[in-house]
């Protein structure tokens, strides 16, 4: 339970900043005039453009054309704006308008054969893309940030997506079959070593990433760009903000802490700075935990950022952040699996320090070519203790890449790049001393083809070499997307994919016969947007190979370590099958906005310690069915804002080792979780003001992820931190919050 930084985004492009901590943020207003924009959308010959998204260029205003072309939409905005439209078979158009009052009579004339590129696709294989892009958008960044039980948090909203497993007592993103490890998270395209607030083993923690920090937002499933590799499973992709659009400052206050922030921003720059602090006492004075909070959960941190625009098609970036966080927490004792006489519950001590630092320059020439490069650097320090142990680690990552993109013609774009890696782990456990230094170089090129108005085709190869294995990989892949309907495509995408090894076993020297492993991606999809109604199906099989084998008896004790001169191999293997569904609809009732999404998966492996006599099992994080409800509701004349999630997920195996009971057999409990948030927006003098609340698991259900057995046979469940909380706070800013930023 941390502090979360959300930079807020206004639709122009100014960025607020916001404190949100475990549960909800959302805003609402709608308290300025509004003028009426109207017009006619036609094509090259004048005849009428159908269906045809209408809006307010870096806006949330718009509306979609009917039968004969006519659109009709309000705003609050003012002064200069220009008006876009798009529509999948025709080619953008825009002109400059001034919206001070109503604006009527609009032609907006569009010429038909638009390039069909994959970068137009909304949605490709196995990709979901939350931007500000009305072209590509499923999911925004405020729907991340709206989103009861996701906390104002980036992975745990992205947990609702179809291909996701629920996750109460473990980090990360586990996709179609893959575990944490299987993900990658980037940030402008550099990738994050420590993407989540430190903590024990079987107690989650949220992850460092606030929605409205970013203008983007692309989660793949699977089959992703050759860009990025060291990932079986996914890739989650943000990228950051660009320059604001005007000075703020902003305070948030609640019940777990405080923040401020401000920016300042010149013609062609701007810098910004923030600070926030967090103390659980009082949250935890209310709150009925599972686990033994002996050390309050206490942290704090800051940032700064400064972004500068040399000219109109280059932008430089630069941001540096550091945190800290404490608490101490009395965890069940997994000794007691072999030592009944042990205490039932250990202290675990944290103590962390996080910081990380990156910065990229984009430039574009002459609508031709463009360039790209970063470079990052992220260092974690953790000085933790397991009873009276210590328990230090240390993390370190260094990267820089550079890529440039050629547009050789309208239908034709030539990416090609590369990327360097250096990072180091050193930990210590009792006497013992682990570490893995590691250092990778990866080469990429990647094709955009539109050989026909209704194809595109990506094609993509990657090359990489590993120091620690001393190992090459070459890794092609292909998708495409075929236009079925002018508002339906079918779209194909598969490769190969590569990654290390977990760490653990490339502790010390027991991984010098070890090489990478690899999946093998398949993906299809069909889906549909007309009308603000988004329907997407999509079905995969996922084909592990060489996965890493560790010839020990199986242990689910997630504390222990790797030793030296463990046998291991790269004969594990496995698959995973499934189809998945995307359902979205904003359109059918006035200010009402849902979306269901639901996955069915087949998974099984044989892999780590798992036993090659039982051959290949499901593994414990794996449920075969789950599904994820969320619906919001905006009320205008109380500027309130309501938003509901109901999940569920079917059981998980879990290891019973009692005598006649078959290897993962068993099964945990349905989980089940209905969440609410309300927010009311109003203003305290000159401060514009949200006032928000939200209740997490409301109906109290005591889901169970698992179970613990001792020496005599009975078993102990392995619980989340917390079954029910609830959360209240509000935040104040300079600039006002408006209904359409929701």
């Amino acid at each position: 339970m941390n502090t979360l930084l959300l930079k807020k985004t206004n639709i122009k492009g100014s960025k607020r900043k916001w404190l949100v901590l475990p549960l909800f943020l959302l805003s609402s207003f709608a308290g300025i005039a509004q003028v009426t924009i109207s017009g006619k959308v036609v094509d090259d010959k004048d005849k009428p453009v159908r269906g045809a998204s209408v809006s307010l260029d870096n806006t949330l205003d718009g509306a979609s054309s009917d039968s004969l072309g006519n659109f009709r939409f309000t705003t609050e905005e003012k002064g200069n704006q220009t008006i876009v439209a798009t529509e999948v078979s025709h080619q953008a158009a825009g002109q400059p308008i001034n919206v001070d009052k109503d604006v009527t009579g609009l032609v907006l004339k569009m010429k038909g054969n638009k390039v069909h590129d994959l970068d137009q696709v909304v949605i490709t294989a196995g990709s979901i893309e939350a931007t500000n892009d009305k072209d590509k958008t499923v999911l925004k960044p405020l729907d991340i940030v709206t989103t009861a039980g996701a906390q104002a948090d980036v992975v745990k909203a992205i947990q609702t997506l179809p291909g996701t497993q629920q996750t109460g007592t473990d980090n990360g993103l586990f996709v179609r079959g893959g575990d944490a490890s299987e993900a990658a998270i980037v940030i402008d395209e550099m990738v994050v070593q420590n993407a989540f607030f430190g903590g024990p083993p079987g107690v989650a923690t949220r992850s460092r990433f606030g929605p409205f920090s970013y203008k983007g937002v692309s989660f793949s499933s699977g089959g992703y760009s050759a860009r990025y590799g060291q990932a079986l499973s996914s890739v989650l992709e943000l990228n950051s903000n660009d320059m604001p659009d005007k000075s703020n400052v902003n305070l948030g206050l609640n019940m777990a802490g405080l923040y401020a922030s401000g920016d300042h921003v010149w013609k062609n720059a701007s810098i910004e700075g923030s600070g926030n602090y967090t103390n659980l006492t009082p949250f935890y004075k209310i709150a009925k935990t599972n686990v033994d909070y002996y050390g309050v959960p206490i942290g704090g941190g800051a940032g700064t950022r400064f972004v500068w625009k040399p000219n109109k098609d280059g932008i430089f970036k630069v941001s540096a952040n550091g945190t800290y966080f404490t608490a101490g927490i009395g965890i069940p004792n997994p000794f007691r699996a072999t030592d009944p006489t042990a205490a039932k519950t250990i202290n675990y001590g944290i103590k962390e320090q996080n910081y990380y630092s990156n910065a990229s320059y984009r430039q574009m020439f002459k609508d031709k070519f463009s360039l790209y490069t970063a470079v990052s650097y992220s260092y974690n320090k953790s000085d933790n203790t397991f009873d009276t142990m210590a328990i230090p680690q240390n993390d370190q990552r260094a990267q820089y890449r550079l890529e440039g993109k050629y547009y050789a013609t309208s239908r034709l774009g030539i990416l090609v790049g590369g990327e360097f890696q250096y990072y180091k782990v050193a930990k210590t456990w009792s006497i013992y001393h682990y570490g893995v230094e590691e250092t990778s170089v990866a080469g990429y090129a990647e094709a955009d083809w539109a050989p026909m108005t209704w194809l595109a085709i990506r094609p993509g190869v990657r090359f990489e070499h590993s120091q620690v294995l001393q190992k090459n990989n070459v890794a092609p892949r292909l998708s495409l997307a075929i236009k079925t309907s002018t508002y339906s495509q079918v779209s194909l995408a598969g490769g190969y994919f590569y990654q290390n090894p977990d760490n653990t076993y490339l502790y010390g020297s027991t991984h010098s016969n070890l090489n990478f492993q690899n999946a093998i991606h398949y993906i299809a999809n069909w889906q549909m947007i007309k009308n603000d109604r988004t329907l997407r199906i999509e079905g995969y099989y996922k084909d592990y190979r060489s996965l890493v084998k560790q010839y020990i008896p199986y242990n689910p004790n997630t504390y222990q370590n790797i030793m030296y001169g463990t046998l291991l191999s790269n004969l594990g293997k496995g698959y995973a099958k499934g189809i998945e569904l995307f359902w979205r609809d904003k359109k059918s009732v006035k200010n009402l906005d849902y979306w269901i999404s639901y996955s069915y998966i087949d998974t099984k492996r044989n892999y780590g310690s798992f036993p090659d006599s039982v051959g290949e099992v499901t593994p414990t994080f794996i449920s075969d069915h789950n599904l994820n409800v969320i619906v919001k509701y905006f009320i205008d004349k109380i500027h309130t804002n309501i938003s509901t999630t109901y999940s569920f997920a079917t059981g998980k195996p879990y290891y019973n080792p009692n005598p006649g009971v078959a290897f993962l057999s068993e099964r945990t409990p349905n989980y089940h979780n209905l969440s609410f948030t309300v927010s009311y927006l109003t203003h305290i003098k000159k401060w514009f003001t949200v006032v928000y609340a939200g209740l997490d698991n409301a109906t109290n259900q005591h889901n169970v992820f698992g179970y613990t057995f001792e020496t005599d046979g009975s078993k102990s469940e392995v619980k989340p931190a917390l079954y029910r909380s609830f959360f209240i706070g509000a935040n104040f800013s300079l600039t006002e919050f408006k209904k359409d930023e929701l």
